[in-house]
Parts: structure tokens; C-alpha cells; sequence
């Protein structure tokens, strides 16, 4: 079903909110192309892909309608754009479901000088002057009960998470024989999978059964502190190799966003991503290109934080929608 007046318009209360606080935060707001060479290189993630064909005939190639833009917005901090960000459309194959449409709303932000922390207390401030814009208040009448956006809200690590919701502490289990046992006990079913599962796979089985749904039941919670394997484009902690500094946020188990203390280093960086581009070969999924000239503009990046929020999953909660179309005037369901 798709949105009815009432909840289009919060919605774009909620979306004239996040510009402005931005602005008051310092942020400019840059554009960058839908259609790119290289879309994000994450395992479970199929981009739409598309020829282009010059009308002259010459230099045809293959391009993608952009899973993020965040390739691009990098190459910008890395030229010297300080702070950024970028409400756009983004597009991701097969996604439909009461979370999911294949075609929605990201706002990504970046800001030099900035670690995952600044990042992270920047986005309760924007997420906070939103969800008042579209609901009047910051206090909601959430699905799971009342729900508390004001800021600051809850920081949790992925190891007292995990702990405490699945009786199961991934880091002290880097193999993955022990953490598929431990899945078991804890109750946790393993989807199908050719061969033996990942430590990844059984990571992910956990996170997405036994520990995302009780995430940020009164306020929204940052889950901080990932493993390494799950951060592909995260700075390691210096010091502590074996946590990154990644961050997710959730409201009553509902992902909201994801964001980084973003990796500098272009030599890991290109790593990480031919391994990324193994781990769809052995998943059968379509193997993407590497980026170049993001990779290139990585060694030139300052320090800085930067986090993409699903700005159709925030109207969901600001205005007690129960499914994603219902906060789209347009649902691909209804195309």
C-alpha cells in the first residue's frame, strides 16, 4: 500500500529537518552520478546493471546504477571537501520485502578531522531534529512499546551484544567450527549453504536471529565495534587490530545506519576488496570491478567518519508505519 497524504508529507517534514540541521552542523550538500563503473563490492548486495552505448557507436561499456554513493562522495573528502553530504536515490537488485524496496532514499554523510565517534554524535542530532519534524515529538509510540529519540542515545559493543543476547562471544571464537557449535547451542538455525559455513555466514546468522532484534527497544542504540571481517571499509582501532571502528544504529531492531571511522590505507583497502570480490564468486553472485580511482583517492583521504542512513526506514518509525511502503508514494510493489 502506498503512503497516504499524511505520512508523504512527514515525510518530507522529516526530510527538510535532516537538511537543515545538517546545515546548522556545518555540512554542504554535493551531488554525485547514479550511474557508475563500480558499485559497492558488499557480498550480499546485486547492483543493476546496465550497457551504455554511445550514439556513435565507440567505447560501449557496462555500467551500474549506484548501491551508495559513497566511492564517489570519498573521491570529494579526499580533493578537500571538508564536510558533506548527499540525500539521494539509491538502488539495490531484488530487494522487496516489508524493509526492503529496490529503489530508496540514503542520506551519506562525511566529515574530515572526524572519527566514528563525531560521526555518531552528529547523526543522533540529525535523527533527533527528523523524527520531531515528522512526529512532532522525539518520544514515539514505537511497535515494541514507547521509544526515546532524543539525544544521546545508547552506545553497545558487538561483544556485549552478542553476550548478551546469544550466550555467545564471537571474538573469543575466531574459528569457525567453534563459532558454528556455539550458534547451535545457542539455538540459532544456519541458512543452506555449498560447502562448509563461513565465519562470517554463522556471524551473521546470529547477529540477524538472536541479537538484532532486541536492539534499541526504549532509545536507538549504536552497536560499535565490529569484528574486522564485518568491515570492509572501517579503520582498525590502533592498537587493537581485532575490533574495527564500525557502527550500526537500530530503533527496536530496525537498522537504521551504517557508518565507519574510514580506512586510509589504499593498500588494505584494495585487500579487503579482492576478497570481497572472492567471497561473491564462492556466494555465485556477479563479480564486480574494482574502483580505481576510489582506490586511488583512499591514499589521500584525512582522517574522517562517515555513516549512509535509510532515510525510508526513519519515516517508517517517525510516522508507526509497519511496512516500508507505506512511506512511499511510489512502492515498487505497485509498479
Amino acid at each position: 500500500m502506498a503512503a497516504t497524504k499524511e505520512r508523504a508529507r512527514a515525510r518530507m517534514r522529516l526530510i527538510a529537518a535532516t537538511r537543515a540541521s545538517l546545515g546548522q552542523l556545518g555540512y554542504e550538500e554535493v551531488e554525485t552520478p547514479a550511474l557508475v563503473p563500480a558499485p559497492g563490492m558488499e557480498p550480499h548486495i546485486a547492483a543493476f546493471e546496465t550497457p551504455f552505448v554511445p550514439d556513435r557507436g565507440d567505447g560501449a561499456r557496462r555500467l551500474y546504477l549506484h548501491t551508495s554513493p559513497e566511492y564517489a562522495m570519498k573521491r570529494l573528502v579526499a580533493d578537500g571537501w571538508s564536510r558533506i553530504f548527499q540525500l539521494c536515490k539509491v538502488f539495490r537488485n531484488g530487494e522487496v520485502a516489508t524493509q526492503h524496496n529496490p529503489e530508496f532514499t540514503m542520506l551519506e554523510l562525511y566529515s574530515a578531522g572526524h572519527d566514528y565517534t563525531g560521526t555518531m554524535a552528529d547523526l543522533e542530532r540529525v535523527v533527533e531534529a527528523a523524527v520531531r519534524a515528522a512526529a512532532g515529538d522525539a518520544k514515539l509510540a514505537g511497535p515494541l512499546g514507547p521509544l526515546n529519540c532524543a539525544a544521546p542515545f545508547e552506545r553497545l559493543t558487538v561483544q556485549e551484544a552478542f553476550t548478551r543476547h546469544a550466550g555467545v562471544d564471537p571474538f573469543a571464537l575466531p574459528d569457525p567450527r567453534k563459532l558454528r557449535e556455539a550458534a547451535r547451542r545457542a539455538g540459532v538455525p544456519l541458512f543452506p549453504v555449498s560447502g562448509e559455513h563461513t565465519w562470517s555466514d554463522v556471524f551473521f546468522e546470529i547477529m540477524l536471529t538472536a541479537v538484532e532484534p532486541h536492539l534499541g527497544r526504549e532509545r536507538p542504540t549504536f552497536l560499535v565495534d565490529w569484528p574486522p571481517s564485518e568491515a570492509s571499509l572501517s579503520r582498525l582501532r590502533q592498537g587493537t587490530p581485532t575490533v574495527a571502528e564500525r557502527f550500526e544504529l537500530y530503533a527496536q531492531g530496525l537498522e537504521l545506519a551504517n557508518g565507519f571511522s574510514e580506512l586510509t590505507d589504499a593498500a588494505e583497502q584494495r585487500r579487503r576488496l579482492v576478497a570481497e570480490q572472492t567471497e561473491r564468486r564462492r556466494l555465485g553472485h556477479a563479480v564486480y570491478p574494482l574502483d580505481e580511482k576510489f582506490l586511488a583517492a583512499v591514499a589521500r583521504l584525512p582522517e574522517c567518519g562517515g555513516v549512509a542512513l535509510g532515510i525510508d526506514r526513519l519515516a517508517m518509525l517517525a510516522t508507526g508505519a509497519q511496512e516500508i511502503s507505506d512511506v512511499l508514494l511510489f512502492p515498487a510493489a505497485e509498479f
